[in-house]
Parts: structure tokens; sequence; C-alpha cells
């Protein structure tokens, strides 16, 4: 494999482990607070801010190269906002395998292109998946290996912002919750 698509498999194992990092802060914060007494909860708030402060971190620096791959790839030529490239439900790569058995491996004889999916109301009002091209990139076998990785990178990543979106999302639910004054969020 490229040197590409190995910086993109470090990032992802950086990304993990900070992750994991996350969680490991997580498991000794809830040990803690069947520790802690009621008039002592301000030092576990901080220990769970710093863990969301680093998570911001990681996800600024994540969009902050979505966008540069946003313009390298050319993809504002088919949706012009970026802050609207979020709006897409998912996003596919067609003719280039992102599981983990043909991770990386571009598809003889087919097209390259990042497929962002919606769903639209057909004429029944039903809500029906539409697939639009955001980049088309031409043939499998003229694809050069800086252009494929730079590819993959970019729905992983869009994906990666995704997630943090999904996860705001549900924080801001929960906190429309009534939750008992000791849990953790």
């Amino acid at each position: 494999m490229s040197s590409s698509l190995d910086k993109l498999r470090a990032l992802t194992s950086r990304l993990e482990d900070k992750i994991e990092e996350k969680e490991k802060i997580s498991a000794v914060i809830s040990t803690e607070v069947k520790e802690v007494k009621k008039s002592e909860k301000k030092p576990l708030e901080k220990a769970v801010k710093s863990a969301d402060d680093n998570c911001d971190n990681v996800r600024e620096e994540n969009i902050k190269r979505v966008k540069e791959l946003y313009e390298k790839l050319k993809i504002f030529e088919k949706s012009q906002d970026f802050d609207k490239v979020f709006i897409y439900k998912a996003m596919n790569l067609s003719g280039i395998g992102l599981k983990e058995d043909d991770f990386g491996e571009v598809r003889e004889g087919k097209y390259i292109q990042v497929i962002a999916i919606t769903y639209e109301p057909d004429k029944n009002g039903k809500k029906k998946a539409k697939n639009i091209s955001l980049g088309y990139f031409g043939k499998a076998e003229t694809l050069e290996n800086t252009l494929k990785n730079e590819i993959i990178e970019f729905v992983l990543r869009w994906r990666y912002e995704k997630a943090f979106q999904n996860v705001e999302h549900y924080k801001d639910l929960i906190s429309r919750v009534e939750t008992p004054s000791d849990t953790l969020f």
C-alpha cells in the first residue's frame, strides 16, 4: 500500500487511541462518582470537561482536513456551501472498497465517485433514498494512488464529523430529560 494509505491507517489508529483514552477517563470518573460526596462535584465536572475539550480538538482538526479535501477534490463544484455538505444522511464511495476485507482496493472496470445519500419524498409522500454524485474521478484503472487515498480520507473524515454531529444531537436530547443529580451528564 502507499504511504498515504498508511498515513490514513495511522490516523485511524490515533483516533481510536484517543477514543479509548476518553473511555478510560469516563471509566475512572464513574468509579470516582461513587466515592465523591455531593459537595465535592466540581472537580468531577472539570475532568469531564477536559475529556470533552480533547474531543473538541480532535473534531476541529478533522473538520479542518475535511474542508481542505473538499476544496482539493473539488466537491464544491457539486455542493457549493461547505457547511451544507453535512446535511446528507450518509456518504459512500463507488469503485473503491471501504470494508475491512477490501479496504482501499480499486474495483477494476468501475468508475470512482463520491456518493451522498439523502432522503426526499416521492410523488406519494414516502421518503425515498436519493444518490447524489459529489465527485467523479474517472475509471478505476486510471486513478492515481495519492488521489485514491485522498478520496478515501474525505469520505472517512466526513463520516467521522457526521458521527460527532450525531453525538451532539443525542447530548442535546439527553439534556432535555430529567435525570437524577448523581449521573455523569
